[in-house]
Protein backbone atom coordinates (compact mmCIF):
# COMPACT_ATOMS: atom_id res chain seq x y z
CA UNK A 1 0.00 0.00 0.00
CA UNK A 2 1.42 3.36 -0.99
CA UNK A 3 0.89 6.26 1.41
CA UNK A 4 2.44 9.58 0.49
CA UNK A 5 1.95 13.33 0.44
CA UNK A 6 2.50 13.14 -3.32
CA UNK A 7 -1.21 13.16 -4.18
CA UNK A 8 -0.70 13.54 -7.96
CA UNK A 9 1.43 10.41 -7.90
CA UNK A 10 -1.31 8.55 -6.05
CA UNK A 11 -3.87 9.84 -8.54
CA UNK A 12 -1.87 8.31 -11.40
CA UNK A 13 -1.43 5.04 -9.50
CA UNK A 14 -5.16 4.86 -8.89
CA UNK A 15 -5.88 5.02 -12.62
CA UNK A 16 -3.20 2.43 -13.33
CA UNK A 17 -4.51 0.07 -10.68
CA UNK A 18 -8.22 0.86 -11.15
CA UNK A 19 -8.99 -0.36 -7.67
CA UNK A 20 -9.27 1.80 -4.53
CA UNK A 21 -7.90 5.16 -3.45
CA UNK A 22 -8.14 7.76 -0.72
CA UNK A 23 -6.96 11.25 -1.71
CA UNK A 24 -7.18 14.02 0.84
CA UNK A 25 -6.25 17.70 0.79
CA UNK A 26 -5.24 19.00 4.20
CA UNK A 27 -5.35 22.60 5.40
CA UNK A 28 -3.26 24.06 2.53
CA UNK A 29 -0.26 22.37 4.15
CA UNK A 30 0.00 19.28 1.99
CA UNK A 31 -2.03 16.45 0.59
CA UNK A 32 -2.15 12.75 1.25
CA UNK A 33 -3.00 9.66 -0.69
CA UNK A 34 -3.38 5.98 0.07
CA UNK A 35 -3.53 3.52 -2.82
CA UNK A 36 -3.16 -0.28 -2.78
CA UNK A 37 -0.52 -0.90 -5.43
CA UNK A 38 1.57 -3.84 -6.55
CA UNK A 39 4.96 -3.24 -8.11
CA UNK A 40 5.44 -5.92 -10.75
CA UNK A 41 8.71 -7.37 -12.00
CA UNK A 42 7.40 -7.58 -15.57
CA UNK A 43 6.26 -3.95 -15.62
CA UNK A 44 8.34 -1.69 -17.86
CA UNK A 45 8.05 1.32 -15.52
CA UNK A 46 8.51 -0.71 -12.33
CA UNK A 47 11.67 -2.33 -13.71
CA UNK A 48 13.21 1.07 -14.41
CA UNK A 49 12.17 2.32 -10.96
CA UNK A 50 13.80 -0.73 -9.38
CA UNK A 51 17.06 -0.16 -11.22
CA UNK A 52 17.43 3.59 -10.63
CA UNK A 53 18.36 3.33 -6.95
CA UNK A 54 20.83 0.51 -7.59
CA UNK A 55 22.50 2.39 -10.44
CA UNK A 56 22.87 5.58 -8.40
CA UNK A 57 24.48 3.69 -5.51
CA UNK A 58 26.75 1.44 -7.57
CA UNK A 59 27.99 4.36 -9.70
CA UNK A 60 28.56 6.68 -6.73
CA UNK A 61 32.18 7.75 -6.29
CA UNK A 62 31.53 9.03 -2.76
CA UNK A 63 29.38 6.67 -0.72
CA UNK A 64 29.42 9.14 2.18
CA UNK A 65 26.69 10.95 0.23
CA UNK A 66 24.53 7.84 -0.09
CA UNK A 67 21.89 6.66 2.40
CA UNK A 68 20.19 3.29 1.98
CA UNK A 69 16.41 3.65 1.82
CA UNK A 70 13.59 1.41 0.65
CA UNK A 71 11.27 4.37 0.05
CA UNK A 72 11.98 4.50 -3.68
CA UNK A 73 9.87 5.02 -5.58
CA UNK A 74 7.31 4.73 -2.76
CA UNK A 75 6.14 2.44 0.01
CA UNK A 76 9.05 0.02 0.12
CA UNK A 77 9.13 -1.69 3.54
CA UNK A 78 12.37 -1.42 5.51
CA UNK A 79 12.15 -5.17 6.07
CA UNK A 80 13.47 -5.51 2.49
CA UNK A 81 16.83 -3.93 3.36
CA UNK A 82 18.51 -7.38 3.33
CA UNK A 83 17.30 -7.91 -0.25
CA UNK A 84 18.65 -4.49 -1.34
CA UNK A 85 21.97 -5.12 0.40
CA UNK A 86 22.21 -8.45 -1.44
CA UNK A 87 21.70 -6.76 -4.84
CA UNK A 88 24.35 -4.17 -3.97
CA UNK A 89 26.87 -6.77 -2.82
CA UNK A 90 26.30 -9.47 -5.43
CA UNK A 91 26.43 -9.12 -9.21
CA UNK A 92 25.12 -12.69 -9.45
CA UNK A 93 22.03 -11.70 -7.44
CA UNK A 94 21.37 -8.87 -9.87
CA UNK A 95 21.91 -11.14 -12.89
CA UNK A 96 19.39 -13.66 -11.58
CA UNK A 97 16.93 -10.81 -11.06
CA UNK A 98 17.45 -9.63 -14.64
CA UNK A 99 15.83 -12.86 -15.84
CA UNK A 100 12.61 -11.94 -14.04
CA UNK A 101 12.19 -8.26 -14.93
CA UNK A 102 10.87 -6.55 -18.06
CA UNK A 103 13.40 -7.25 -20.81
CA UNK A 104 12.51 -4.21 -22.92
CA UNK A 105 13.18 -1.95 -19.92
CA UNK A 106 16.37 -3.85 -19.13
CA UNK A 107 17.81 -2.92 -22.52
CA UNK A 108 17.40 0.76 -21.59
CA UNK A 109 19.41 0.37 -18.38
CA UNK A 110 23.12 0.42 -17.65
CA UNK A 111 22.74 -1.75 -14.54
CA UNK A 112 23.61 -4.99 -16.41
CA UNK A 113 26.99 -3.51 -17.39
CA UNK A 114 27.94 -2.59 -13.80
CA UNK A 115 30.34 -5.10 -12.23
CA UNK A 116 30.81 -3.31 -8.93
CA UNK A 117 29.96 -5.20 -5.74
CA UNK A 118 29.88 -3.24 -2.48
CA UNK A 119 31.92 -4.57 0.42
CA UNK A 120 30.66 -5.02 3.97
CA UNK A 121 32.67 -1.91 4.88
CA UNK A 122 30.83 0.09 2.20
CA UNK A 123 27.46 -1.28 3.35
CA UNK A 124 28.34 -0.06 6.87
CA UNK A 125 28.96 3.41 5.42
CA UNK A 126 25.62 3.79 3.61
CA UNK A 127 23.59 2.22 6.44
CA UNK A 128 25.38 3.62 9.50
CA UNK A 129 28.15 6.18 9.15
CA UNK A 130 26.90 8.29 6.23
CA UNK A 131 23.35 8.79 7.60
CA UNK A 132 24.78 9.83 10.98
CA UNK A 133 27.18 12.30 9.37
CA UNK A 134 24.53 13.79 7.07
CA UNK A 135 22.15 14.25 10.02
CA UNK A 136 24.90 15.84 12.10
CA UNK A 137 24.79 13.23 14.86
CA UNK A 138 28.05 11.46 13.97
CA UNK A 139 29.41 12.33 17.40
CA UNK A 140 27.02 9.77 18.89
CA UNK A 141 26.07 7.49 15.99
CA UNK A 142 27.62 5.63 13.09
CA UNK A 143 30.89 4.55 14.73
CA UNK A 144 32.27 2.49 17.62
CA UNK A 145 34.66 5.12 18.97
CA UNK A 146 34.80 6.95 22.27
CA UNK A 147 31.65 8.96 22.99
CA UNK A 148 29.39 6.97 20.69
CA UNK A 149 26.15 5.41 21.88
CA UNK A 150 26.54 1.69 22.45
CA UNK A 151 24.26 0.73 19.56
CA UNK A 152 25.72 -2.39 17.98
CA UNK A 153 24.31 -5.00 15.61
CA UNK A 154 26.16 -8.30 15.19
CA UNK A 155 25.31 -10.61 12.30
CA UNK A 156 25.99 -14.31 11.86
CA UNK A 157 28.34 -13.88 8.93
CA UNK A 158 32.05 -14.54 8.41
CA UNK A 159 33.59 -11.85 6.13
CA UNK A 160 36.52 -14.13 5.29
CA UNK A 161 34.23 -16.86 3.97
CA UNK A 162 31.63 -14.59 2.40
CA UNK A 163 30.80 -15.47 -1.19
CA UNK A 164 28.87 -12.96 -3.28
CA UNK A 165 28.09 -15.80 -5.68
CA UNK A 166 26.13 -17.60 -2.94
CA UNK A 167 24.16 -14.46 -2.27
CA UNK A 168 21.35 -16.20 -0.37
CA UNK A 169 23.71 -16.32 2.62
CA UNK A 170 24.01 -12.51 2.57
CA UNK A 171 20.25 -11.98 2.61
CA UNK A 172 19.77 -14.61 5.31
CA UNK A 173 22.48 -13.11 7.55
CA UNK A 174 21.08 -9.57 7.35
CA UNK A 175 17.45 -10.68 7.77
CA UNK A 176 17.92 -11.31 11.49
CA UNK A 177 20.69 -9.89 13.62
CA UNK A 178 22.32 -12.45 15.89
CA UNK A 179 22.85 -9.86 18.63
CA UNK A 180 21.66 -6.26 19.04
CA UNK A 181 22.90 -3.92 21.75
CA UNK A 182 20.93 -0.71 22.19
CA UNK A 183 22.45 1.98 24.41
CA UNK A 184 24.54 -0.69 26.11
CA UNK A 185 21.64 -3.08 26.75
CA UNK A 186 21.11 -6.37 24.94
CA UNK A 187 17.74 -6.28 23.19
CA UNK A 188 18.25 -9.16 20.72
CA UNK A 189 20.11 -12.34 21.58
CA UNK A 190 20.62 -15.24 19.17
CA UNK A 191 18.10 -13.67 16.76
CA UNK A 192 15.38 -13.38 19.42
CA UNK A 193 14.04 -10.17 20.97
CA UNK A 194 14.72 -10.37 24.70
CA UNK A 195 14.03 -6.78 25.73
CA UNK A 196 12.43 -3.59 24.45
CA UNK A 197 13.61 -0.13 25.41
CA UNK A 198 12.70 3.41 24.36
CA UNK A 199 15.46 5.14 22.43
CA UNK A 200 16.43 8.79 22.38
CA UNK A 201 14.42 11.47 20.56
CA UNK A 202 16.82 13.89 18.91
CA UNK A 203 15.73 17.48 18.41
CA UNK A 204 17.60 20.54 17.15
CA UNK A 205 17.70 23.69 19.25
CA UNK A 206 18.73 26.51 16.93
CA UNK A 207 20.01 29.29 19.14
CA UNK A 208 18.47 32.31 17.40
CA UNK A 209 18.69 35.66 19.19
CA UNK A 210 15.52 36.33 21.21
CA UNK A 211 14.65 39.58 19.42
CA UNK A 212 14.95 37.97 15.99
CA UNK A 213 12.95 34.94 17.13
CA UNK A 214 10.23 37.29 18.36
CA UNK A 215 10.06 38.96 14.93
CA UNK A 216 9.93 35.63 13.13
CA UNK A 217 7.17 34.37 15.42
CA UNK A 218 5.17 37.55 14.84
CA UNK A 219 5.41 37.19 11.04
CA UNK A 220 4.55 33.48 11.01
CA UNK A 221 1.58 34.04 13.34
CA UNK A 222 0.24 36.69 10.95
CA UNK A 223 0.53 34.29 7.99
CA UNK A 224 -1.24 31.51 9.90
CA UNK A 225 -4.17 33.78 10.73
CA UNK A 226 -4.45 34.81 7.08
CA UNK A 227 -4.03 31.47 5.29
CA UNK A 228 -4.75 28.66 7.75
CA UNK A 229 -7.76 27.32 9.59
CA UNK A 230 -5.52 25.75 12.21
CA UNK A 231 -3.68 27.59 14.94
CA UNK A 232 0.08 27.92 15.12
CA UNK A 233 -0.16 26.52 18.62
CA UNK A 234 -1.21 23.18 17.12
CA UNK A 235 2.32 22.78 15.79
CA UNK A 236 4.13 23.34 19.07
CA UNK A 237 5.69 20.40 20.90
CA UNK A 238 7.03 21.02 24.37
CA UNK A 239 10.27 19.34 25.44
CA UNK A 240 8.26 17.92 28.34
CA UNK A 241 6.15 16.01 25.82
CA UNK A 242 9.21 14.28 24.35
CA UNK A 243 10.21 11.00 25.91
CA UNK A 244 13.95 10.69 26.56
CA UNK A 245 14.92 13.87 24.61
CA UNK A 246 18.43 14.48 23.31
CA UNK A 247 19.08 18.14 22.50
CA UNK A 248 21.46 19.19 19.74
CA UNK A 249 22.33 22.86 20.20
CA UNK A 250 23.15 24.62 16.94
CA UNK A 251 24.50 28.12 16.60
CA UNK A 252 23.61 29.91 13.32
CA UNK A 253 26.64 30.28 11.06
CA UNK A 254 25.60 33.82 10.11
CA UNK A 255 25.73 36.66 12.62
CA UNK A 256 22.40 38.38 13.15
CA UNK A 257 22.31 42.12 13.67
Amino acid sequence: TTMTADAPFEFVLYHLQKWKAILHDIECETAAGIVPYYYRKRSYVNTIQWAIGLEVTLLAKDLWRIVLSSDHPNAGPFTRYPKIITWLMSKKAREDMFKQVNQRALRKLILPSIDRELTLYEIAIITRSAPAKILGIDKYKGHLGIGADADIAIYDINPEKLSTYKYDEIEKAFSKAWLVIKNGEIVVKEKRIVKTIYGKTYWVNVQIPKELLKEIHKEITKKFKKYYTTSLRNYYISVKEIENPKTINVKPSKKFT
